[in-house]
């Protein structure tokens, strides 16, 4: 029997959460003491020093994330979810959270990252990073489906429609996302400043 995610009680996400999610692009983040808020992207650029995944962990999200949707890892995907991760789980905007992953979800991301690296190395002797696009593809087609045999971690399914969802939000989760697709952007609240 695979492996499921554990469940929590919480109730579902608030409107104050969904409001702040349509912040995605000014998380806050600190820089030598002092708070600034910058957008995934930025803080990409910026190369801020993670908080909870380490680099290899940092390398599979990214790389995945662009299999996922290509321009995740330009947009930041790893200091979006690195961000939410550091964060307290009631107020984390990942999808993890709604779709019943119970925190920490550090945990959940970390046994992924893992069992994805695993059937990589099992199936290509490398990692998922260092694959190339192809083979990055064909396995992510698979995990989108089923569990690969050895795989250790949260069902392999639920783990790409979680960071896939995480790659849709960091990529189109803006103003600016919504402008790319052609969908006018109408926020309950506008934000203070195009990100």
């Amino acid at each position: 029997m695979p492996n499921r995610p554990r469940t929590t009680s919480r109730p579902p996400v608030g409107r104050r959460v969904v409001l702040k999610g349509a912040a995605i692009g000014a998380l806050v983040f600190t820089i030598d003491g002092a708070e600034l808020a910058l957008t995934p992207r930025e803080a990409r650029a910026r190369a801020l020093p993670l908080r909870v995944l380490g680099e290899d962990e940092a390398a599979s999200l990214e790389a995945l994330g662009d299999v996922l949707l290509p321009g995740a890892k330009t947009a930041g995907i790893v200091a979006y979810v690195d961000h939410q991760l550091a964060g307290d789980p009631g107020d984390a905007l990942l999808i993890a959270r709604s779709m019943g992953v119970a925190p920490p979800f550090a945990d959940f991301y970390r046994a992924g990252l893992k069992a994805l690296d695993a059937a990589s190395r099992a199936r290509h002797d490398a990692g998922f990073a260092a694959l190339p696009e192809a083979a990055q593809s064909e396995l992510v087609r698979l995990i989108s489906h089923q569990s690969p045999d050895g795989w250790a971690g949260p069902p392999a399914p639920l783990f790409y429609a979680v960071t896939r969802n995480d790659a849709i939000d960091v990529v189109y989760g803006t103003v600016e996302g919504f402008e790319r697709l052609g969908v006018p952007y109408m926020p309950h609240i506008a934000p203070e400043r195009p990100w």
